[in-house]
């Protein structure tokens, strides 16, 4: 059983190391432990700082492509190199390294296949009352859109087994954390939440600029992921409503038309106006549908060349 922790990184030699001096050297259950970077176009000794440490492997970017794609880039360098379960963390040493056996446990066990660490975020004392707020408002969107219970969907302290990884898509440029909960919740991929520990602040976040900025990015997010995957009944629901209007005003129309009282055609134009924008709603909503089906097609065909594809390496 081999376990690689990967770590994205954008110019994180002040920290990194102090990030890597946390990890585990030993989990019972797992028979090999190794480190992966993801070096995210960094302009500072971070490549140096990894080398110098022992890290296995090192996954370099020519320029910034953001943490959506680092991600993704690791998640495939893990498992071409083997890797049975891949553990995500953070360069700044936000996660407490001995959380690590925590979140793998559930699933050496074979309980689960995606592991969230669940940050104490009342208790942390270097997020602002807003931020916190909103960190809880943002896990409870995501649930609701992800039909999951995870309470800190924005952790990106998390593990995979390799049969989820292998499934795992991020299409947006901006952040793997959220999406992710919300296709493994659309998709049946059993994931669950443990509580973990973290440590004081070593610099401020860089995945946002602003806090308006953090919350309108992620909505964005969280709105593409949910139609996505629930196309049709999103949809009809954003058409239902011009629809229902349209009726109701097609209704006063009909009761003066039938009292003989003139006028209010202009009534009939909304009206039927607001009913044909409903309907045209829906049948894009079904044309969305179909699109969705045929990626989940694609999705399964991605997965099967994906295995193919890194057994294959293991095998040589």
């Amino acid at each position: 059983m081999k376990l690689i922790i990967q770590i994205p990184c954008y110019n994180e030699a002040e920290t990194l190391e102090i990030a890597l001096n946390d990890l585990p050297k030993h989990i019972d259950g797992i028979d090999e432990i190794e480190y992966l970077i993801i070096n995210d176009g960094s302009r500072d000794a971070t490549v140096e700082v990894a080398k110098r440490w022992g890290v296995n492997y090192v996954v370099n970017f020519r320029r910034n492509k953001g943490l959506a794609h680092g991600f993704m880039a690791g998640i495939d360098a893990c498992l071409r190199n083997g890797a049975d379960i891949i553990v995500n963390t953070d360069a700044d040493n936000q996660y407490n390294g001995d959380d690590i056996e925590t979140i793998v446990r559930p699933i050496l066990e074979g309980k689960t296949d995606i592991v969230i660490g669940e940050r104490p975020i009342d208790k942390t004392e270097h997020f602002s009352p807003l931020k916190k707020k909103l960190q809880h408002f943002g896990s409870w969107v995501v649930r609701k859109a992800s039909n999951s219970n995870i309470p800190d969907a924005p952790s990106g302290f998390r593990a995979f087994s390799r049969e989820a990884a292998m499934r795992l898509n991020v299409t947006n440029e901006y952040t793997y954390t959220l999406e992710t909960i919300v296709q493994a919740g659309r998709e049946k991929i059993a994931q669950t939440s443990v509580p973990i520990r973290t440590n004081g602040e070593l610099r401020p976040s860089r995945l946002f600029n602003s806090m308006m900025g953090y919350v309108k990015k992620s909505m964005v997010t969280i709105l593409r992921a949910y139609l996505m995957y629930s196309p049709l009944k999103t949809f009809t629901i954003i058409g239902l409503i011009p629809f229902l209007i349209g009726v109701i005003i097609d209704i006063r129309y009909l009761f003066y038309f039938f009292q003989d009282v003139g006028g209010h055609i202009q009534s009939l134009i909304l009206g039927s106006t607001l009913i044909m924008v409903g309907f045209m709603t829906f049948v894009i909503g079904l044309l969305a549908d179909i699109i969705s089906k045929n990626r989940k097609i694609l999705e399964d065909v991605q997965y099967h060349v994906r295995k193919m594809d890194y057994d294959r390496d293991n095998t040589r």
